[in-house]
């Protein structure tokens, strides 16, 4: 059996975007009867170099994230700047997001998805790492999540 494309074929993360993630994260913990967060707050620009469409954003973002084995549940409300985040929300109020692969060789990957029609769309770094949003809406129904850890 060959490789998968991405290196792995198990979804790590499931990105729901929020308008009050203290609400939906109190929820969540209620309702699946699991511990509350903490509630993190993405990197400013200079750590977290940004990208979205092509350009520099201060776009930031508050996270909750439940682990469930294989699979976390990341809330994301966002804050500044424009974001693959924030216009989501705007369009379709709370909803899934992304889901996310952890990868090795992320920019071959990104190559690999925009030559097959998955555009990238936002990407930055964060402590250990880095992620990239491909937006795969027309071809799959879904935006991919890229995480690439050092």
């Amino acid at each position: 059996m060959s490789e998968p494309a991405l290196g792995t074929n198990l979804v790590t993360q499931v990105g729901i975007v929020v308008h009050d993630i203290e609400t939906k994260a109190r929820a969540w913990s209620r309702i699946l009867g699991l511990p509350m967060p903490d509630i993190i707050i993405t990197d400013e620009y200079d750590k977290a170099r940004t990208e979205y469409n092509g350009q520099p954003t201060p776009a930031r973002a508050k996270l909750a994230f439940f682990n469930m084995g294989q699979v976390a549940v990341e809330l994301i409300e966002p804050m500044d700047g424009p974001s693959t985040w924030k216009d989501q929300l705007d369009a379709r109020g709370d909803s899934i997001h992304h889901i996310a692969f952890v990868v090795k060789g992320m920019t071959d990957k990104i190559a690999y998805l925009s030559s097959n029609g998955v555009p990238l769309v936002q990407r930055g770094e964060y402590t250990g790492g880095r992620y990239a949003y491909m937006d795969g809406v027309t071809q799959l129904g879904a935006v991919l999540e890229l995480l690439e850890n050092d």
